[in-house]
């Protein structure tokens, strides 16, 4: 059901953001915004993302902007199970088919690559490598078995890539910020509770020891960027906890997770969007992504109590 942007009071975070999905946004985040903020369906969500949807049981046609080409990826595929999350439908013989796919492109010992192979030929964002025998990656692998195992997706293949991410998590001794909201979204979903809760409590503690998550934004130049990101890519502690229930919740204070939503809040630009934080490579990525991250950005906030109607 799509809505009538003169219906919200101008000038709110969502009328500023609704004018800008509508004005900029693919099909299926119109679709996904109407569902989160306007009372849309789950079907219109679901026949958008079946657009990109292939024959293997994967997903592609960029629908991770930074990866271009028709070909099935692991980012695409864990993008559409995450849309298929949030609408409450992952679940069924469409999860199933995905599974069966994320077997097939799974490494020896169950992990996912970022990116498979076949990715050659086709356009990339440049941060993104392209090899013959990509690496085993707690990145591309923990936020899927993560939100299958809270979906409660029991399959084959998520018993060797569960224990990869067990593996990969309490083995951390140091990380990066996208690094460490993979393994929070492992540790968010997996069914060993009391493991992932000391699992979490370290992996909090090296958070604040390298810190990863910018806790004073007056002071910026206190938090180093890591490594490979865009300059003043810094990373907040909403961006590790997007939920009051997350593990990562604990690792902060109520003073600095409200900073941090204060950050998040004054972040939306004049064209009603929040920007990207990481490298833009190319117009046509940067577009699609903007949306995306409008959305989450939304949704981060409603999760954690702030008015954005």
């Amino acid at each position: 059901m799509a809505g009538n942007p003169s219906a919200s009071p101008l000038g709110t975070p969502l009328a500023r953001a609704e004018q800008f999905v509508w004005l900029t946004a693919r099909v299926l985040e119109q679709r996904r915004f109407a569902y989160h903020f306007l009372r849309g369906g789950t079907e219109p969500v679901e026949a958008a993302l079946n657009a990109y949807l292939n024959e293997d049981g994967g997903y592609g046609h960029a629908l991770e902007p930074d990866l271009r080409g028709p070909v099935s990826q692991p980012l695409h595929t864990a993008h559409a199970l995450r849309v298929l999350d949030s609408v409450g439908r992952c679940g069924g013989l469409r999860v199933e088919r995905i599974c069966r796919y994320l077997t097939d492109v799974s490494t020896h010992d169950g992990a996912l690559p970022a990116v498979h192979p076949s990715q050659r030929g086709y356009p990339a964002a440049p941060f993104v490598p392209i090899v013959d025998h990509p690496p085993s990656e707690l990145l591309a692998t923990g936020p899927v078995v993560g939100l299958l195992h809270r979906n409660q997706v029991w399959h084959a293949w998520l018993f060797r890539a569960t224990d990869f991410c067990w593996a990969a998590v309490e083995n951390l001794r140091s990380s990066h910020p996208y690094e460490v909201q993979a393994a929070v979204a492992f540790l968010d979903g997996v069914p060993d509770r009391s493991r992932a809760e000391k699992a979490a409590d370290r992996l909090g503690r090296l958070v604040r020891e390298q810190r990863l998550a910018l806790l004073d934004p007056d002071r910026p130049e206190a938090y180093p960027v890591a490594p490979g990101y865009a300059p003043g890519e810094h990373h907040y502690p909403h961006d590790f906890a997007r939920v009051p229930d997350s593990l990562a919740r604990g690792w902060f204070t109520d003073e600095e997770m409200a900073r941090s939503l204060d950050c998040l809040e004054a972040a939306q630009q004049e064209d009603g969007g929040w920007p990207l934080l990481w490298r833009e490579w190319a117009p046509g990525s940067a577009l699609e992504w903007r949306p995306i991250v409008t959305i989450e950005a939304l949704r981060t906030l409603r999760a954690h109590g702030r008015k954005v109607d």
